[in-house]
């Protein structure tokens, strides 16, 4: 099954620690680099549109892309009740990003870039990048760091709630640099019958100096590293890192 097809169902649910009020306030204050008001925001990778969400009712018109089109059957169910300006949805990969226009901004959020296992992607997906940001907008994007990845190796996570039951295995490849992820999920349906599900995820780390190296190959300038939202540069040990750049 792919990557967010049954997961799609429940990933609201699951994720309601992840703090999004919170990461909004802080791509906001990072909007303040860019050397043009930012009005049109792209959420990369949106997912169920939490975060387009809330940039929306705080003023902004987003544009939400993602390849899940689950995540994104949610996301307009969801924009549905929004305040504002309806976001606009498209299904894309991120490598191949077509929009009809420029925004001033781009977020990409959730360690999202780490889906992409390939060098080639993530170095498109900057390019598409450079492409639909206007000159002077700013693109800001969090990876996992490259000893996070490492660490989660042979590990087991639990997500409980009252009708979903999420196990989480994972398996670290050194050599590729790649984190698997093994998931089950169980689902409580109508008349009290549980339904597994089975997908696997996989993440691959890179480091600063290759992404730092990527962004000025596409046009990229003044890129600056910071802590989990944090406007400092990232701690030792840091475990997400955050990436703010203008586009030349």
């Amino acid at each position: 099954m792919n990557s967010y097809e049954a997961l799609a169902l429940s990933y609201d649910e699951l994720t309601q620690d992840v703090r999004y009020e919170a990461r909004a306030d802080f791509v906001e204050k990072l909007f303040a680099r860019a050397k043009i008001p930012v009005h049109t925001v792209l959420d990369l990778a949106c997912g169920t549109g939490t975060m387009t969400g809330i940039l929306t009712g705080r003023g902004y018109e987003l544009i939400g892309v993602d390849s899940s089109e689950e995540m994104l059957m949610a996301a307009r169910e969801k924009a549905q009740a929004l305040k504002g300006i309806p976001p606009l949805f498209l299904h894309q990969s991120m490598p191949e990003l077509d929009l009809y226009g420029t925004v001033e901004a781009c977020i990409c959020c959730l360690d999202s870039l780490n889906y992409l296992t390939r060098a080639r992607d993530v170095q498109r997906t900057f390019a598409r990048l450079k492409y639909f940001i206007a000159p002077g907008g700013v693109l800001i994007f969090d990876v996992h760091a490259p000893q996070k990845l490492e660490t989660l190796d042979a590990q087991v996570f639990l997500d409980e709630r009252d009708d979903v039951y999420c196990v989480w295995r994972t398996e670290y490849r050194k050599r590729a640099r790649t984190l698997d992820y093994y998931v089950d999920i169980f689902r409580l349906c109508d008349g009290g019958v549980w339904e597994r599900s089975f997908e696997e995820h996989h993440q691959r780390a890179y480091t600063v100096e290759e992404l730092t190296q990527w962004l000025k190959a596409a046009g990229f300038t003044e890129i600056r590293t910071h802590g989990d939202m944090k406007l400092r540069r990232p701690g030792e040990g840091e475990g997400r890192i955050y990436f703010s750049c203008i586009r030349k």
